[in-house]
């Protein structure tokens, strides 16, 4: 694990939930949303741990929580000494939780941490939930006029995929069962796409996810995202973790659609040029049977993977 140096667990009773506060270049904020997260968990009363890990900033952050650490009894702080990633962060903090319910969120200011008591009653209260989401009702991210449209578009192709109704796909505030968890954390990619894998994990295995409606403000300081490459890496994991718990949904169709067209074309081809078929009629039928193959035989090894 590239940490800084080894974690000393919190004396006292084990914790209820685990906040895994993911940090970088956070310095002119960290401390308030510390202190927020903090407060609201100590005015709640529910045994808690607030996991704050600094993904090797380039800035103080890391100063900043070693030296306010011994004033937080709930407070374990962790450095990284290579930056990992969003989802790295998320991963390891989520192994690292001495909680059953494992919370995450941002340290940006973002989102509506005075709710993280809410969302973890709800897991507490209602054993048929596994995982609840802060549903945004706004979107106050960068390239706003861009990633509305572009989330909206993935947010309905992963609902189409997963046969659920999905508000928010990717929310980064989230409180789920550790327990529950733990086979999908090798999923995880490093960046921002690791809140859409759990998401679509839990789905895609009958656990259920209730959302609840959660404000959204304008982050503090630099955004991370950068929309290019990002968007790209979210488009390609949600067909990635769809792939991997059901290739038919994704493959099949496509199989379905490309031998139907040839098909057809084969048809017409046979009326029209006399038993001739022209080698694009050939190609479209041979690469919807190709592909039908590579579905079954991707099935098969889910299939095979899951009962093992």
């Amino acid at each position: 694990m590239p940490v800084e140096d080894e974690v000393q667990p919190l004396s006292g009773p084990a914790p209820v939930a685990t906040i895994v506060l993911p940090c970088y270049n956070e310095e002119a904020h960290v401390l308030l949303e510390v202190q927020r997260i903090t407060k609201v968990m100590d005015d709640d009363g529910m045994p808690y741990e607030l996991l704050a890990i600094d993904d090797c900033s380039t800035d103080d952050t890391l100063k900043v929580l070693r030296s306010v650490e011994a004033d937080y009894p709930h407070l374990r702080v962790v450095g990284f000494r290579r930056n990992g990633g969003s989802g790295t962060v998320r991963r390891i903090g989520t192994q690292m939780a001495r909680g059953e319910i494992v919370v995450w969120t941002d340290a940006d200011m973002s989102y509506e941490n005075e709710r993280i008591p809410e969302l973890v009653r709800v897991l507490l209260e209602d054993d048929s939930y596994d995982q609840v989401v802060g549903a945004r009702t706004t979107e106050e991210g960068t390239h706003k006029a861009l990633r509305v449209p572009a989330k909206f578009v993935i947010r309905k192709v992963a609902e189409v995929l997963a046969r659920q109704r999905i508000p928010d796909l990717n929310s980064g505030l989230r409180a789920f069962r550790k327990s529950v968890s733990l086979p999908y954390l090798r999923l995880l990619p490093a960046g921002f796409s690791c809140v859409t894998t759990i998401t679509l994990s839990f789905l895609c295995n009958q656990h259920d996810i209730k959302y609840v409606p959660t404000s959204y403000a304008k982050r503090a300081g630099t955004s991370k995202f950068h929309f290019t490459k990002d968007a790209y890496r979210y488009i390609l994991q949600v067909l990635r973790m769809i792939m991997y718990f059901e290739p038919l949904r994704v493959l099949m169709p496509l199989a379905l659609f490309l031998f139907g067209l040839g098909f057809v074309k084969g048809v017409v081809d046979m009326f029209r040029h006399a038993f001739y078929f022209p080698a694009n009629t050939v190609l479209l039928l041979v690469s919807g049977l190709l592909i039908g193959a590579v579905a079954l035989l991707a099935d098969l090894v889910v299939r095979s993977r899951d009962s093992a």
